[in-house]
């Protein structure tokens, strides 16, 4: 079954109390970084995300009583990408949509994508398993670049436009700062506080539910830049 998510757009807390609904938990997600056996999914697409470099597991909690305001969502397209995202980043929806070998991030992205009510095309389609995709499908930087001819679908931010990200965007990273893009996710909590924004997303290769793009682009990528794609549609 899905995991519920919240309907809302106020405090995480107070959304709880008010319509009864459990959802992406009002305390900060527990860094549930798993990761899959080579028989099981293949290998990584990127050889430097081994389980060591897995965030921890003892994120703080934070919630309304910290001055901690959580993201959460109404519109029910997002509600049910979201839902998607969570219910298979681990127990992968492979009898579906296949699995990309060693790189099946988009691939997972895109499939929520579908989930959200998008339409695919000749430039962005499943081809009935991942190998015969879309180079937009299933490239972090294909993607990108479809994207940049769709702002009717999308519009890019930088990390200093990350206050406009909102649940169920796509987040999009380049570890060596290259100009490609090297992974892509899809944002899963967002925390506002006098601190400024904290962004969570969920992903394949490295499976994640909630990791921290503030982590990612520090401690497990030093270095690394960060971009998210504000959803029109």
């Amino acid at each position: 079954m899905p995991r519920p998510l919240l309907l809302a757009g106020i405090a995480a807390a107070i959304a709880v109390g008010a319509t009864g609904c459990a959802g992406i938990p009002p305390l900060p997600p527990q860094a549930s970084i798993g990761t899959v056996t080579p028989d099981a999914r293949g290998e990584r697409s990127d050889p430097s995300e081994t389980p060591e470099d897995a965030p921890s597991s003892d994120v703080p909690a934070r919630d309304a009583s910290d001055g901690v305001q959580v993201d959460v969502a109404t519109d029910p397209r997002v509600v049910a990408q979201v839902e998607y995202v969570l219910e298979y980043w681990s127990d992968y929806n492979d009898e579906e949509w296949g699995v990309l070998e060693k790189n099946d991030c988009v691939n997972f992205a895109s499939q929520s994508l579908v989930v959200r009510g998008w339409t695919q095309s000749a430039a962005w389609h499943h081809g009935g398993d991942p190998y015969t995709s879309s180079a937009s499908w299933r490239s972090s930087t294909a993607l990108r670049d479809w994207l940049e001819t769709r702002p009717d679908l999308a519009t890019e931010l930088d990390d200093g436009e990350r206050d406009q990200v909102q649940l169920g965007d796509l987040v999009q990273f380049d570890w060596d700062d290259s100009g490609d893009r090297d992974h892509t996710g899809v944002v899963t909590r967002i925390e506002r506080s006098d601190e400024g924004v904290k962004i969570y997303f969920a992903g394949h290769t490295l499976d994640s539910d909630y990791r921290d793009v503030d982590v990612a682009i520090t401690e497990e990528h030093p270095g690394g830049s960060v971009y998210y794609w504000r959803l029109a549609a």
